[in-house]
């Protein structure tokens, strides 16, 4: 599976529980985002893929460890993510997001949230807001998934941490000026 399939939510749910299983097991620190960090924070249900990120130097022991449990491994020509397949679902293992390296002050920004009643730890609301606006470019410039974001979870977001993380991006600027506008935030 790739592109743009869509997944049921059971199936994604069920394949995060049994990568992070692999994961909790080997040692490896790791943190549910993307979309279904923003489910597990009360957001609008995803379809797409999971994402999980770890740090760079666990890449090879967690493939090692996935690829032992039986996961489908994928190496792409990308320098920021791996993949493994839980049959048909996409795990996105990626260990530089928005061109910044995950460290363990990235993976300490987490709450222990349910996600289909395994806990785990999900990335913060406002990493998952840093992270969505600073994908943001000419080529993919769509204010949809970060608005719905915003509006989903805003309580949980630190608003003067995004706009002094994002104050380089025009893009993060244009978003926050059209969540004010809109009256999304304040």
């Amino acid at each position: 599976m790739g592109g743009n399939e869509r997944t049921e939510l059971s199936d994604l749910v069920e394949a995060m529980k049994r990568a992070t299983e692999v994961l909790r097991h080997t040692g490896i620190p790791f943190a549910v985002c993307g979309g279904l960090a923003v489910y597990a924070r009360g957001g609008t249900p995803t379809n797409h893929d999971v994402d999980v990120l770890i740090r760079e130097e666990d890449v090879e022991p967690a493939l090692a460890a996935l690829a032992e449990a039986g996961f489908r491994i994928e190496r792409p020509p990308l320098n920021w993510l791996v993949k493994a397949y839980d049959g048909d679902v996409l795990i996105d293992f990626i260990f530089r997001p928005v061109d910044r390296p995950v460290t363990e002050e990235t993976l300490a920004q987490v709450d222990q949230l349910s996600i289909g009643a395994a806990r785990v730890p999900v990335l913060s609301a406002t990493e998952l807001l840093i992270h969505g606006l600073r994908t943001l470019t000419a080529q993919e410039c769509d204010l949809a998934t970060p608005l719905l974001l915003l509006r989903a979870i805003r309580e949980q977001i630190d608003l003067d941490r995004v706009r002094t993380e994002t104050k380089d991006s025009p893009f993060a600027q244009a978003f926050m000026f059209l969540a004010e506008q809109l009256e999304v935030i304040p």
